[in-house]
């Protein structure tokens, strides 16, 4: 009789022990999958995602003069960004925008009221779904001197593309 309640005691000792164990281990487990689900779901995003400079030009001839193109008394600089992702990329105005003299680039601020500054248009419509180009814009108070300029345009996904000309 001594044995049989022995074990018993040890029976159920054991199964509260499996399931303390397994009260203690199933939430970290849970926990483990929504991580992973939820890099799978970053990552997804980022290869989704996708961009490239095409071109960039400034209000600048080929004598290295100003050119007010469209009158409105600032020097700008123009890029065109292609989305050549397969998703739409959405938030526009927190596209992060480095330009500057190669070697001497700083990040841009979108909009404001003191320079420079960048702006954005969809060239072919509303929004910047895949195959539509982004129209760019840094507006300078007076002309940049020439030389070599780098752009580099970064989205919340932590895609980037990047650009170097010469004015």
């Amino acid at each position: 009789m001594d044995k049989a309640f022995t074990t018993a005691l040890l029976i159920v000792i054991g199964m509260m022990m499996a399931m303390m164990l397994f009260n203690a281990a199933y939430p970290a487990v849970l926990q483990g999958g929504d991580a992973i689900a939820g890099m799978a779901h970053r990552a997804s995003d980022q290869m989704d995602t996708d961009l490239r400079i095409v071109h960039m030009a400034g209000e600048i001839d080929a004598n290295g003069m100003w050119q007010n193109t469209n009158g409105n008394g600032e020097f700008e600089v123009f890029a065109w960004v292609k989305n050549v992702g397969s998703s739409r990329i959405i938030d526009l105005n927190n596209l992060d925008v480095f330009f500057g003299a190669e070697g001497n680039f700083n990040r841009i601020p979108y909009g404001g009221n003191s320079y420079p500054y960048w702006t954005w248009i969809v060239e072919n419509g509303g929004d910047w779904t895949p195959g539509s180009t982004l129209r760019i814009t840094v507006h300078y108070q007076m002309v940049i001197p020439q030389g070599r300029y780098y752009l580099k345009v970064g989205t919340n996904q932590g895609v980037s593309a990047d650009y170097t000309v010469g004015f």
